[in-house]
């Protein structure tokens, strides 16, 4: 039963702290898109390409094309 338990708590919390990723700077790139609708994969992908040393314009072409 405690392993159960324990288990459920750690999925959980892998699972809290997916969602709690701050994806409000896909905003400013994007601003009509539904940020929910993204997989994990994509979120990363831009949120990396948002940190990356690139222009603003090179930043917002390619999260535009990527959320497309």
């Amino acid at each position: 039963m405690k392993t159960l338990i324990t288990a459920t708590a750690l999925v959980l919390t892998a699972f809290s702290a997916s969602a709690m990723v701050d994806t409000s700077e896909i905003q400013q790139y994007a601003p009509n898109v539904d940020v929910t609708t993204l997989s994990d994969a994509q979120v990363n992908s831009i949120l990396s390409v948002i940190h990356s040393g690139d222009s603003a314009g090179e930043k917002r072409a390619f999260i535009q094309a990527l959320v497309k």
